[in-house]
């Protein structure tokens, strides 16, 4: 399981990105992202999920996130890709 930060914008996604890519395929078979502490972000977190989906699909490996803000899943919908986002 891999633990969003409570702060997850642009700064902090470009430091996190290798280690969720580390993570994605070091995972045996599903990776779960869980987003409880999420309180601060921006549009970076959302594309860091896309990105970790992306690789973990790549890898054969399943996909989920825990515990996403209804704020953040309101803005997937607005972006269009909250069926990507599976909870």
């Amino acid at each position: 399981m891999f633990n969003f930060p409570v702060t997850l914008t642009h700064a902090e996604a470009a430091e996190l990105a290798p280690r969720l890519k580390q993570l994605v395929r070091a995972e045996a078979s599903a990776i779960v992202v869980d987003a409880s502490a999420l309180q601060v972000f921006d549009s970076s977190a959302l594309a860091l999920l896309l990105a970790a989906r992306r690789e973990a699909l790549a890898e054969g490996k399943g996909f989920a996130v825990q515990n996403l803000p209804a704020r953040l899943h309101q803005l997937a919908a607005l972006y269009g890709v909250s069926a990507l986002i599976p909870a």
